[in-house]
This record gives structure tokens, C-alpha cells and sequence, in this order.
């Protein structure tokens, strides 16, 4: 098993945007990557072996949900995550970060910790940085997450910088609990950080120097995506990746669209995890090189030649008809989620894979210019595409 490492390959010249490669004790991983969500250990509607072929490297998990149900406990017991799910690639644990911003109408937030309300049974359960290492210790990822406060966008500069405060604290106790805890499944966990800071670049400048002090593994950049405009979050995107370290990766958390995603690569982002993939495909919305596809729309009752995406190489795609698709999706069958799931998630995958070859081979800007003329095509006959910003990440997948 490799132990975790990165190594930059290439720096764009005329960009931010970066090539390089991540080694993890379950394989290594090219980036730019996107990592398909996986909240309950399991992207929904996908098994573990459509995401291999569709080349997926690592994916996520979310400790908050994985605590509640079955139990971390259960799941070390289990032999780990990538056991229990019978996944052998990489994988990364969320801390519950993001459940502190969904969810805080229904928690209480103090100095030690969070005191979580169970969405599923009303249950009491406290997270403080202690513990929350000792449950991603229990679940036995590759990469896990710093336990964070999130403040939701249109909070006051003193609310920031309080949970900046708290999350740089959190922080420091997270890296001391992980160096006493044992790794129970035979490999060393890398511990990220997060960067919070809302849309205040000082606040943002502070919190990431302070962090760099701790010397995690890698960085990631939260608190962006729910709520912003968008001009912001790019903005606040590029000027945080500035700050970090070239020699560790860098994860923007939550985003977002490929428009998006394209963007974030430019600024210097080396990883990306979102639920629109997954959660658009069971609404009937599929992504493609020409903007996006609603296949509830009437037009495609008798387009029987044509697949969601002509130069997709995806099962999906090869094999099957708009016209099918939206019989299944109209009939209300479950293979309509599983074929628009494996088409966007492979999608997702090969975009980010053709921008990694792009960077390396020097025409990433040129590349990018033309995918993005591209994606913003309106594809619908009824209605037009509405690709375009990010939606707040669901915590569930």
C-alpha cells in the first residue's frame, strides 16, 4: 500500500489549473479528480463495480450519517469502510461540517462541540473534535476531514469570525486527537484541513495561515456554495487556493456544476466532490457536452436514434435511446436512475479526466473555452438547459 503523498506534475502556464497525483494506501488518483458521493457508503444507485468501470478513483463518505446508522462502532467491527462496501479504491470521510451548517436549526453549537438532533429518530448525539476523530478512525477512510463550523452566507463578519475561531480550535484539537489514535486497519489516515472565511478574503488569509502551521495533509476549502453568488465563489476559490502550499492538494468541498467545476480547475483546484450528479439524475436531468438534458420533455417521446450524449462512451449512452430513457423515467422504472446515474457520474468523471490530459499536454485553456461554449447550449426543446451555478450540497447524497 502507498502511504499518502502528492505530487505536482505539471502548473498550467497561463492558469492556476494543475495536474498532478495523489497516493493514497488504496491506489493513487490523478487530478484534477471528482469524487462521486457516497453519504451512506454507497453511491445511490450504483454499485461498486459500475464505478470502477467507469475509472472512479475515490469517493466520499459522510461520518455524521455513517455514526447514526448502522454505527462506526459496527463498521470497524465490520473490518472498515472499504470492506463493509466492498469498494478497493480510495476513499475520504466528511467530518459532519457540513451537517453543522444544514442542520444547526436543530443543534446546538458551543466551544466543546455540536450537539446533533438525529434526523432519523430524534436522538441526542454529541460531536466534539475529539470524537469525530475517533469515529472516522472507526470507519477507516484514506483521507479524512477536520470536524468545522460552516456559517451559512449573509452572516454577520463577527458570526464568521467566531466560527473561524472555533473551527481553527477544532482544528488543532482534531490534529491532536489523530496523532494519539490508533489506525485500526493497517494504514495511516491523512488528516485535512479546512479553510473557512465566508467571502472575507482577510478572514479566509488568516484562518488558512494558521492552518498551514498544523501542517495537514491537504487543504480543503469550505463555506463556499451555499448561498454566494457565484462571482464570489470563484473569486474567493482562486484567492484561497493562492494561500495554500503547492506541495499538498487542495479540495474545494460541495461543487458544483461542470461549468463549475471547469472554473475551479483553472483557479487551482485539485479536488471536487458534489451530489448533483446523482441527485439530478433521479430528478430526470442528465448532463452532457451540449448543456443539459431534462428527459421528462416531451420531445424525446419518439426519439428513438439518438442517446443522452452522441461521443459519450458511457452503457448508458451506447446502448440506449432518449426515447427509452424517458419511457423509463415516465413508468417510474428504477433502471431510469441507475442508467441517468452511471451516464452523469461517468460524465463527471471523464470531464475531469480529459482536463487533467489537457493541463499536461499544454492546451487546457483552448480546451476549456470550447467545453464551456458547449455545456451552456440550451439542449431542450421545451424550456432551454438550466445549467449554470451551484446549488447548496445535499447531505445525503
Amino acid at each position: 500500500m502507498h502511504p499518502f503523498d502528492f505530487v505536482l506534475e505539471k502548473a498550467d502556464s497561463r492558469t492556476a489549473a494543475r495536474a498532478g497525483v495523489v497516493h493514497t494506501p488504496h491506489g493513487s488518483i490523478g487530478t484534477p479528480v471528482f469524487m462521486p458521493v457516497g453519504t451512506q457508503a454507497t453511491v445511490k444507485a450504483l454499485s461498486p463495480a459500475e464505478l470502477d468501470k467507469c475509472d472512479a478513483k475515490i469517493i466520499l463518505a459522510n461520518a455524521y450519517h455513517l455514526h447514526l446508522r448502522p454505527g462506526d462502532a459496527l463498521i470497524r467491527e465490520a473490518g472498515g469502510l472499504h470492506k463493509f462496501a466492498s469498494w478497493h479504491g480510495a476513499m475520504l470521510t466528511d467530518s459532519g461540517g457540513y451537517q453543522v451548517f444544514s442542520l444547526r436549526d436543530i443543534s446546538k453549537i458551543t466551544d466543546d462541540g455540536v450537539d446533533f438532533q438525529s434526523h432519523i429518530d430524534g436522538s441526542r448525539h454529541f460531536f466534539s473534535p475529539e470524537r469525530v476523530m475517533e469515529i472516522e478512525h472507526n470507519l477507516g477512510a484514506d483521507i479524512i476531514m477536520t470536524f468545522d463550523e460552516c456559517p451559512p452566507a449573509g452572516v454577520g463578519l463577527q458570526d464568521i469570525e467566531r466560527a473561524v475561531e472555533r473551527s481553527l480550535r477544532w482544528a488543532a484539537r482534531c490534529a491532536d486527537a489523530h496523532a494519539r489514535l490508533p489506525f485500526h486497519f493497517g494504514f495511516p489516515q491523512a488528516l485535512f484541513g479546512i479553510v473557512q472565511g465566508g467571502t472575507h478574503e482577510d478572514v479566509r488569509r488568516r484562518c488558512a495561515s494558521e492552518l498551514m502551521v498544523m501542517d495537514f495533509s491537504g487543504y480543503a476549502i469550505g463555506g463556499l456554495a451555499v448561498g454566494e453568488d457565484i462571482a464570489a465563489t470563484y473569486r474567493i476559490a482562486a484567492f484561497t487556493a493562492s494561500l495554500l502550499p503547492p506541495h499538498k492538494p487542495r479540495y474545494l468541498m460541495g461543487v458544483g456544476t461542470p461549468a463549475d467545476i471547469l472554473e475551479g480547475i483553472e483557479r487551482g483546484i485539485d479536488m471536487f466532490d458534489c451530489v448533483l450528479p446523482t441527485r439530478n439524475a433521479r430528478n430526470g436531468s442528465a448532463f452532457t457536452r451540449n448543456g443539459k438534458i431534462n428527459i421528462r420533455n416531451a420531445a424525446y417521446m419518439r426519439d428513438f436514434d439518438r442517446p443522452l450524449d452522441p461521443v459519450c462512451g458511457c452503457y448508458t449512452c451506447k446502448n440506449f435511446s432518449l426515447a427509452y430513457l424517458r419511457h423509463l423515467y415516465m413508468a417510474g422504472e428504477i433502471l431510469a436512475l441507475r442508467l441517468l446515474t452511471l451516464h452523469n457520474v461517468h460524465f463527471y468523471l471523464e470531464l475531469l479526466s480529459t482536463a487533467r490530459r489537457k493541463i499536461l499536454s499544454g492546451d487546457f485553456v483552448e480546451w476549456k473555452k470550447a467545453m464551456n461554449d458547449s455545456l451552456w447550449k440550451k439542449n431542450d426543446e421545451a424550456g432551454g438547459s438550466t445549467h449554470g451555478g451551484m446549488l447548496p450540497e445535499s447531505p445525503n447524497g
